[in-house]
């Protein structure tokens, strides 16, 4: 290869829907872990084995010879298991066909979505703290983002302490406002919307014509305590609301399977194929023997008591990451739902870092000091509302328990 190839054409830009986009925070701290040998509990993703039945199912998948393009759709298994599963929680029939879309992850429905129904110049909603990638999609359609923030109320010490404030959220609402994002639960405070709250958001979309896209990835992650009873509320369940509605779900959540890249988007005929036309034309398909073992594994969680195991194991590892954190004193926000912990760390003095934020260089000394990566939450705020995060560093627990013990003994003998 000549040297001439290794550099860019004179004058090259890229364009400018990406030209502002740099590496994500989970590129950064997961190379900075590797470097420091540190535990890596920044980025979300089990380190664990999925269940031998959904790996099985997988195996006999390809042997079968399942192999060639799927329904560019969803696999007709996929998208049947995922009917039957879903139907009784939506209170209707759902029908497979024309309801239902397979995705590579969670994370291309979300783009899908922004393609499919957002026109340049429209505003969207996005509630603070955010996946990234909804900013990024919805600028990559054209369109605007407008940030609404979850503020904590008092020293949140518990997550439904984080609070949305309706006549913010009203306020945000412009008559170029096309779609409104909720994520619940939700990462990375792992607030659940009580019942109360979506009703409320419900009756601004259904006054001002909004429609909603209703991440619920971490929809079997939903804990309870004996004082504290938690209900994860559909919000294309209310009132008025399937009608204007995209629901999403992840077999890598769902199923520990993160690296299959299977997601989904269920709604109305008319949403539904308008996320289609758009998905067509990124991946066509989805993996087809990965949605054949998704759809064998969905076949199978009623009988197994799936969801129910799924969710008191990751109450086990939440309760036994929440001792260690108390036990050192950062003060951690108890989780609702999915599998992070946010704790407070303004009673730390690490040497702050010229050109990085607070909580960056926080998490950037738990990483290189004590040997734990942590993510700061600064990451899923715009930049309007991320000092609300400067004390905060995000924690994940989907991790083996010998990770955890691991974590735990660094942090206690580097704080304890």
């Amino acid at each position: 290869m000549s040297t001439a190839s290794l550099h860019t054409p004179p004058g090259f830009q890229p364009a400018s829907r990406v030209r502002g986009f740099g590496t994500t925070v989970f590129t950064e701290f997961t190379a900075l872990a590797l470097q420091n040998n540190a535990v890596n509990l920044g980025q979300g993703f089990p380190n664990f084995p999925a269940p031998d039945f959904v790996k099985e199912a997988a195996q006999q998948a390809i042997a079968a010879d399942l192999n060639q393009y799927a329904r560019a759709a969803g696999h007709p298994r996929l998208v049947r298991a995922l009917a039957a599963a879903y139907g009784p929680l939506f209170g209707r029939a759902l029908d497979p066909l024309s309801e239902i879309v397979v995705t590579v992850g969670a994370t291309e429905a979300i783009f899908a979505t922004m393609q499919a129904l957002v026109e340049p110049g429209d505003e969207v909603i996005l509630i603070e703290p955010f996946y990234d990638s909804y900013p990024a999609s919805v600028i990559m359609a054209g369109g605007a983002p407008v940030y609404v923030p979850l503020r904590p109320q008092g020293d949140a010490v518990r997550a439904v302490d984080w609070a949305l404030d309706m006549d913010e959220l009203r306020a945000a609402i412009s008559p170029r406002t096309r779609l409104l994002v909720i994520n619940t639960p939700q990462n990375p405070v792992g607030k659940v919307f009580t019942r109360q709250e979506l009703t409320e958001i419900a009756q601004l979309a259904q006054t001002h014509n909004l429609l909603v896209l209703s991440d619920e990835v971490y929809e079997w992650m939903v804990y309870q305590d004996p004082a504290r009873p938690v209900e994860h509320v559909r919000m294309a369940t209310l009132p008025g609301m399937w009608e204007r509605t995209i629901t999403l779900g992840s077999a890598g959540k769902t199923f520990s399977v993160t690296g299959w890249k299977i997601g989904w988007a269920i709604a109305p005929p008319p949403l539904a194929a308008a996320v289609f036309a758009a998905h067509q034309w990124i991946p066509f398909a989805v993996s087809t023997p990965m949605q054949e073992a998704v759809a064998v594994a969905m076949e199978q969680t009623t009988e197994r008591d799936y969801f129910n195991w799924l969710s008191a194991m990751y109450q086990a590892k939440r309760d036994r990451l929440m001792h260690t954190l108390e036990l050192v004193g950062l003060r951690p926000v108890s989780p609702d739902g999915s599998y992070f912990i946010i704790v407070h760390t303004d009673h730390l003095n690490p040497p702050a870092e010229p050109g990085y934020r607070r909580d960056f260089s926080v998490c950037r000394w738990f990483t290189r000091e004590i040997g734990v990566a942590a993510i700061p939450p600064s990451a899923f705020y715009s930049a309007e509302h991320a000092y609300l995060t400067d004390s905060l560093a995000r924690f994940c627990f989907c991790k083996t328990d010998e990770m955890l013990d691991d974590a735990a003994e660094r942090l206690q003998r580097a704080l304890g």
